[in-house]
């Protein structure tokens, strides 16, 4: 399918802007008439803090643009459809997006996705072109599944594994994401690259202090990790704003009562990923159920109510 062609299917618009450092960087538009924007992908997804940081931001900078961003990230999952023989200390394998993506598409509707696959792809062991073709196989699967219900989609790039873990998985997903972006120029995909600006901040932080970690286990970022994530979108999406904010307190003083905002936006996330999982379902144990599809939209419309009274 040519760009131009996918433009027009899926409504994404997007420009290219230079920067002073003299390279083109493509900044992507979310349509106005997109109400429904879904978050797939794996336990750094589900644990929510950078779409809770997005949403934020999106609706201080226009409260009059009402979205439902869904997040339906799953712990574990992969699109390799790979899992090692001791995963959960072989308590169960590896969930996959193809056990329910047709399942989330037809329960959530979505008008938009954002879609972060490959840090457990690679199932945590050096490079190996086997593996590294499953991954292929699986991304190129998800993308003609979407392109079907001719959703607009931007992929996200793999974040970064921590050196200090295992320097060969780290290497593992500089491949895997450069691949990603490649898909930019190659296929026409419309990528965000999230995995150059951690790799870059953690470097600089580590200069400094050596035993410096954006991560607790060297996969899932702590909550300045997931504003780097959340910033890289937001620019991507044109919103420069926040662009010196070191982390999600800064960038809310930005704006009116924006902690307010922020507060009311991220309890409602924590209501709403749960009960989406288990409403979308899934293979995977040990997660919460959360409350009844009836009952949190009940919460939701609730929480929306207060924060359309802060906006006013």
């Amino acid at each position: 399918m040519s760009l131009i062609t996918f433009l027009q299917k899926s409504f994404l618009l997007f420009t290219v802007v230079f920067t002073s450092n003299s390279f083109a960087q493509t900044t992507y538009k979310i349509p106005s008439n997109v109400k429904k924007i879904v978050f797939l992908g794996n336990s750094i997804t589900y644990q929510g803090h950078y779409i809770s940081y997005l949403e934020t931001i999106l609706t201080l900078e226009n409260p009059a643009q009402k979205r439902e961003y869904i997040n339906v990230g799953l712990p574990s999952e992969t699109v390799s459809k790979l899992s090692e023989p001791n995963h959960a200390n072989g308590q169960f394998p590896r969930p996959n997006l193809q056990e329910r993506l047709k399942r989330i598409l037809e329960k959530t509707q979505p008008d938009f996705i954002f879609a972060s696959y490959g840090i457990n792809d690679g199932i945590y062991l050096p490079f190996s072109p086997k593996r590294f073709h499953k991954y292929k196989k699986g991304m190129f699967w998800l993308n003609k599944q979407i392109s079907k219900h001719n959703i607009p989609v931007i992929y996200v790039t793999p974040p970064t594994y921590d050196k200090t873990d295992g320097e060969a998985y780290s290497n593992v997903m500089d491949l895997y994401a450069d691949w990603l972006m490649s898909l930019k120029y190659t296929q026409n995909w419309n990528v965000i690259d999230i995995h150059e600006s951690l790799k870059n901040e953690l470097l600089n932080h580590q200069k400094i202090n050596p035993d410096f970690r954006f991560t607790r286990d060297g996969i899932h970022p702590k909550e300045e990790g997931h504003w780097i994530i959340a910033k890289e979108l937001l620019q991507s999406l044109g919103v420069t704003k926040i662009q010196n904010a070191t982390n999600i307190n800064e960038a809310i003083a930005m704006y009116s009562n924006g902690d307010k905002i922020y507060k009311l936006i991220d309890e409602r996330q924590k209501i709403m990923k749960d009960t989406w999982l288990n409403y979308t379902g899934h293979k995977r144990p040990n997660m919460e159920k959360g409350i009844p599809l009836p009952k949190a939209k009940e919460a939701y419309k609730t929480i929306q109510l207060k924060i359309d009274a802060i906006i006013k």
